[in-house]
């Protein structure tokens, strides 16, 4: 099971004396932060984490794998994301877990 963004609030009240509605609020500010950043072409750097970065695809021809019949595959804009070294070396088990487990 993954972490939802119900659960980032949840984890956030927890460490904090502010209002749910306040700490929604942020998070989903954030998010949509985030998100009008990349849809705009920008790249985002999240120090210690990593980068997401939007990449512009050209058309090209390709082939239908079903039919053999040959077809245009049209422009459009891809989301990558690269970790950086210290989220791949937690997620790699190189750096301890946090102790109280409940870290955002």
């Amino acid at each position: 099971m993954g972490l939802t963004k119900a659960e980032i609030v949840e984890r956030i009240l927890r460490r904090s004396d502010f209002p749910r509605k306040e700490v929604g609020d942020v998070v989903d500010r954030v998010f949509e932060r985030i998100k009008s950043t990349l849809a705009s072409g920008e790249k985002v750097k999240l120090s210690g984490f990593g980068n997401f970065i939007v990449h512009d695809k050209h058309a090209r021809r390709g082939r239908n794998p079903q039919t053999g019949e040959e077809i245009t595959i049209t422009s459009r804009r891809v989301l990558s994301f690269r970790p950086s070294q210290i989220l791949k070396d937690a997620v790699n088990a190189k750096t301890p877990p946090p102790e109280s487990g409940d870290d955002v």
